[in-house]
């Protein structure tokens, strides 16, 4: 009979404690939504998910600043690569060939973007 009881107790006092943590998630996203913060979780979990390498990130792993020419990149990417794959680590040496593929086409954007007339 006992035994009964407590299970009645524990069943319910589940019962309730799914329903007020249900409706704690239910007001959090309500007030996520109010401020923007969901729409910048997932823009945020959409970057992390796509595994794009950003500009920044290119210029830190090249050692390049944004003025930098893209010859100067050229060369600072052939350095980096050549002593990767002599000294042998294949992750850095990927890393560095990403950087090298992001920064070319952030230069080419930035050349169709100068070409096109801005009127």
């Amino acid at each position: 009979m006992a035994a009964k009881i407590l299970a009645n107790l524990i069943v319910l006092g589940s019962g309730v404690v799914l329903r007020a943590v249900s409706q704690a998630y239910r007001q959090a996203i309500q007030n996520a939504s109010k401020t923007g913060v969901a729409q910048e979780t997932v823009q945020n979990m959409a970057r992390r998910g796509s595994k794009a390498m950003t500009v920044a990130e290119a210029r830190l792993i090249l050692g390049v600043t944004e003025n930098t020419p893209m010859e100067e990149v050229l060369k600072k990417y052939e350095a980096l690569f050549e002593r990767n794959a002599k000294m042998g680590s294949f992750y850095i040496q990927s890393k560095v060939h990403r950087a090298k593929e992001c920064l070319e086409q952030e230069y080419t954007r930035e050349q169709e973007d100068k070409e096109q007339p801005s009127g």
